[in-house]
């Protein structure tokens, strides 16, 4: 049985999703909060993926009640992710399905709530896989990007920008793998394929019931369930 209607255009998240970020962020954040006594932890961290740099930021501030201001926290943290982002992979299944993707002239671009600064971190020894994106590349401080996850914006940027009307916003496929970026896929009407980190808590436990697939990585995806030419 396939999708109706078929997709047309894909976008993907990046962290978590695209490459195997989420370890470096857990690491980093830990090593700041830890010297005050306290953990980072999946149901913080839950809570915090897909939010805007400075939104996260005052929540883990708020949350842990770290002696520290949110602008100090995020320079320390901005300074690990320097050292470690660029070395970060992609997860299993990313490269097969973006090539094949690339190959038959299916639309596809990268929405990301990372900064643009951080994005070009992470892309930066991984070439290969953001090459084949023709740069589109839509990040979280775009000035088209008002409201972070779950609000929609990221995904009708990047839609907008690869030419996708959205008079069916079904046509479009999210790939995500956190509890916000599912809800800002489905608030812009779009389908939705989550590959959630089996670390992941939600308090929504419909969730999963609302979203087109729910898959234990990429390698799982079938192309032609939703209209695109299958694998060979």
């Amino acid at each position: 049985m396939s999708i109706d209607p078929p997709v047309t255009h894909v976008l993907f998240d990046m962290d978590g999703l695209l490459l195997d970020t989420e370890a470096v962020y857990t690491k980093v954040t830990n090593d700041i909060v830890s010297r005050y006594g306290k953990t980072y932890d999946w149901d913080l961290k839950s809570k915090m993926m897909g939010m805007k740099e400075r939104d996260a930021g005052e929540l883990l501030v708020r949350t842990l009640g770290i002696p520290m201001t949110v602008d100090e926290y995020l320079a320390e943290r901005n300074a690990g992710h320097e050292a470690l982002f660029p070395h970060c992979r992609p997860l299993p299944g990313v490269m097969k399905l973006v090539s094949h993707l690339k190959k038959h002239n299916i639309p596809i671009a990268v929405a990301t709530s990372s900064h643009r600064s951080a994005f070009e971190l992470k892309s930066s020894l991984n070439g290969e896989l953001f090459g084949l994106f023709d740069g589109h590349i839509t990040c979280g401080d775009d000035p088209s990007i008002k409201h972070g996850k779950p609000a929609p914006d990221l995904f009708l940027a990047a839609a907008k920008a690869l030419g996708n009307p959205l008079v069916d916003p079904r046509s479009c496929l999210v790939f995500e793998d956190s509890n916000p970026g599912v809800l800002a896929g489905l608030n812009a009407g779009m389908s939705v394929v989550w590959i959630p980190d089996p670390n992941l808590k939600t308090d929504d436990p419909t969730l999963g019931e609302r979203v087109s697939d729910v898959l234990g990585s990429m390698e799982e995806f079938q192309p032609e369930k939703y209209g695109l030419p299958p694998y060979e």
